[in-house]
């Protein structure tokens, strides 16, 4: 998978990461999505624009990495990924959230949507067809 970051800021508004990820978020490549939204946190961002229009799968490692990234722009403990199930079955801590306010989603293809709705996240993310709207919502 690859990764690229870009920040926007709308005038007089919050400045907004934009990830644009690129081919599969699988087991082999979410701890890079998790890392790269940790150095964006650190570095003081706390609104994230997940750009999906070139990911063309996602699996549950790849679930596990929005919820982990959920947690942190909460400023919640994050699950050890270590731990399997349990981290999976943790994700009940997004749906307890509610709506996130500070990850939305844009260009989602519809073979990743899919999954999203499969397991109940399309209901907690926002996804957008126009980038500069997604931008502009937060």
């Amino acid at each position: 998978m690859e990764i690229t970051v870009s920040q926007e800021q709308e005038q007089g508004r919050v400045t907004v990461a934009v990830i644009k990820t690129a081919g599969h978020l699988d087991g082999q490549t979410y701890q890079s999505l998790i890392d790269t939204a940790r150095e964006i946190y650190m570095g003081g961002v706390r609104d994230l624009l997940l750009d999906f229009s070139e990911l063309t799968y996602i699996s549950s490692a790849g679930l596990v990495s929005l919820h982990t990234i959920s947690l942190m722009i909460r400023g919640e403990s994050m699950p050890d990924p270590e731990q399997g199930w349990s981290t999976l079955k943790s994700m009940d801590r997004t749906r307890d959230g509610g709506m996130q306010k500070h990850i939305k989603l844009f260009g989602v293809r519809p073979e990743v949507m899919n999954v999203l709705e499969m397991v109940g996240f399309s209901d907690f993310f926002e996804a957008y067809t126009d980038r500069q709207k997604a931008i502009e919502s937060f």
